[in-house]
């Protein structure tokens, strides 16, 4: 197949969303279709919410009602996307999908960036270079690439004190 995957964009029922992506992947799935339908993602975002009080982190859709789809655009592609419960159809005129260009790919934030990479490890010593640790020496206890922050014990006073750190606050000895 010489046709590339683009991005489209499937305008949902309200609230149908993440039913409709778990569909597509399910549909996917059982019939084998991972070379036409590649990805299927809800743009989300965590915003904090102050509850009672109490602040926390909660998931909101970032364009409720519409979910994008990494797909090769073929007449089998088309109507299984357009004939998903919860579907109401692709974003485009007159019903006919237009994919998002790579532009508009980068602005949303839709495809992964790519893990940061960092040159130490659990069990280095590292130098702490930003924030009010700066210029202290520590251990690295974890390294969560996930939220890209490094937990380190810093000896201070004579004690040990677990520091946790942004992935680039920290550098090699």
């Amino acid at each position: 197949m010489a046709e590339q995957a683009m991005w489209y964009v499937v305008h949902t029922y309200s609230g149908y969303e993440n039913k409709v992506a778990q569909n597509l992947e399910t549909i996917v799935a059982n019939r084998r279709l991972q070379d036409l339908i590649h990805e299927v993602k809800v743009p989300v975002m965590m915003e904090p919410e102050i509850k009672d009080g109490k602040e926390r982190m909660v998931e909101r859709k970032i364009f409720p009602g519409y979910v994008l789809v990494k797909m090769v655009m073929t007449d089998e592609s088309w109507y299984i996307v357009r004939n998903c419960r919860g579907v109401t159809g692709f974003v485009g005129p007159s019903s006919k999908p237009v994919p998002l260009s790579q532009a508009e790919v980068d602005k949303l934030g839709v495809e992964t960036v790519a893990e940061p990479t960092v040159d130490y490890e659990v069990g280095d010593n590292v130098e702490i270079n930003a924030g009010p640790l700066e210029g202290f020496v520590g251990l690295v206890e974890e390294i969560d690439m996930e939220h890209r922050k490094v937990r380190v014990k810093v000896s201070m006073f004579g004690r040990e004190t677990p520091a946790e750190l942004e992935l680039d606050q920290v550098k090699p000895l």
